[in-house]
Parts: C-alpha cells; sequence; structure tokens
C-alpha cells in the first residue's frame, strides 16, 4: 500500500490544489495520502494568510467534496518544509513546479541518511484563462477566481 506524500499553504483551494490532491489520491490506490499543510509559523507570503484552523477545515472540506473517504488521508502541520518525509517511509512525493525544489532537497538528505529517495510526481501548474498560472497570489490579488477564471481586465 502506497504511502504519498503532499503538501502546501493552501490559502485558496483552487484547481491547482485539487490536482495535486487528485493526482496523490490516484498514486496512493488503497493507500494513504500525506498533506501536510504549513503552519503559521512557516509562512513568508506576500499576501495575508488565513490562520492554520481555517486552512485545515477549507482543505478537509474540499477533500470531502472530492469523495475521498476519511480513513485515505490525514492532515499534518508542517514546521519545516521537509516535514515527516526526512525520516518517515513514504513511497511517493506529490510535487507542483513551485515546490519540486523541495522534493528534490528532501531526497538529497534522505539518501545522506540512507533512506531510498522518495518517487518525486510532477504535476504541472494548471493555468487560468490568460494562460498564467492559477496561484492564491493571484487570486488573492482579485485577478482570477479559484478555477483561474478572470475577474477583471488586466493592463499589460
Amino acid at each position: 500500500m502506497p504511502k504519498v506524500a503532499v503538501g502546501g499553504t493552501f490559502q485558496y483551494f483552487h484547481d491547482g490544489h485539487a490536482k495535486l490532491i487528485e493526482k496523490a489520491f490516484k498514486i496512493a490506490e488503497d493507500g494513504k495520502v500525506h498533506i501536510g499543510l504549513t503552519s503559521d509559523e512557516m509562512l513568508h507570503k506576500s499576501h495575508s494568510i488565513d490562520n492554520y484552523e481555517n486552512r485545515r477545515k477549507r482543505l478537509l472540506k474540499y477533500i470531502k467534496e472530492m469523495g475521498f473517504p476519511d480513513d485515505r488521508y490525514e492532515v499534518t502541520r508542517l514546521n519545516d518544509p521537509c516535514g515527516p518525509t526526512i525520516e518517515e517511509d513514504f513511497d511517493y512525493i506529490v510535487v507542483s513546479p513551485e515546490t519540486y525544489p523541495v522534493a528534490l532537497k528532501i531526497n538529497h538528505i534522505r539518501e545522506e541518511k540512507g533512506k531510498k529517495p522518495l518517487e518525486i510526481v510532477y504535476v504541472e501548474y494548471v493555468m487560468a484563462e490568460d494562460g498564467i498560472p492559477i496561484s492564491s497570489t493571484r487570486i488573492a490579488k482579485g485577478e482570477i477566481d479559484r478555477h483561474g477564471i478572470l475577474k477583471k481586465n488586466i493592463e499589460p
């Protein structure tokens, strides 16, 4: 039974986040998905971020709406970018282009500790209708909604 790691801040649960989570569950098959949710202490973003508990509640709501059973996943607090992937046994880590360097770092540390590297599953960004990736920053700025639909005309 595969053990899959995926992580993020999940400020505005958007289509890019959904794609990562769906991929993690697909790879896990009958195994378990471990979703690391960035702690308040770890955040350094250019826009305001909701607190951990509110982001956790929204994340759980969306996972439930996606139809994944409660016993197939767990959400844990990430106090550092690597989380439990350094010490615990995982088979896969699902990453976006933004988090790919972290997966490389995790595997480097794991190899130094004599552990087998994680298989990195790379998931491309989901593009908004303007061809630019959907991101929580863009949603916070009011440029797009969580599905990548433009909310206003953006000056070039």
